[in-house]
């Protein structure tokens, strides 16, 4: 049976970046390596959050990017989902003013995910975040994913 990888935002986003300082450059590199080469490895799901994201807005490569995840496998959003992200928010473990992060934590944990794949380091991909998140997500009985970047979901090369 394949990993489990719950796919936020910044993953599809990363594949068709355009900007070109070093830290977006290394991120789209590091992405398509991964997308092109290792995702066959995994079970991958994306949110109808992250779909709702991706539509919004003008930015460079739209198109190709909601094209990227279009069959990727969607999880359904719910009262329980809404639920989760509340208690996140009243214990402070998101940001208030910005739900998404919240949303695909809620996400990859209810639906028990393996692994949350972001490029988000500040509020999810963050070593001082994992011991606050696991807390949380034990008190309310949810298992809590391996919260990474792509970097280090690459199978062993030969």
């Amino acid at each position: 049976m394949k990993a489990t990888v719950y796919l936020d935002t910044t993953i599809p986003s990363f594949y068709f970046e355009t900007r070109e300082d070093s830290e977006s450059v290394y991120k789209r590199s590091v992405t398509v390596d991964w997308w092109d080469n290792e995702r066959y490895n995994y079970q991958l799901f994306v949110s109808e959050w992250v779909r709702g994201e991706l539509s919004e807005g003008n930015y460079p490569n739209k198109q190709e990017v909601v094209k990227l995840i279009e069959e990727v496998l969607s999880l359904k959003i719910s009262d329980e989902i809404a639920d989760i992200v509340d208690v996140y928010l009243k214990h402070k473990l998101m940001p208030q003013n910005d739900i998404g992060d919240a949303f695909h934590l809620a996400f990859a944990s209810f639906y028990k995910m393996d692994y949350l794949l972001t490029w988000n380091c500040n509020h999810l991909a963050n070593a001082n975040k994992q011991r606050q998140i696991s807390i949380i997500n034990a008190k309310i009985n949810l298992c809590t994913p391996r919260i990474i970047t792509p970097e280090l979901l690459f199978r062993e090369r030969k």
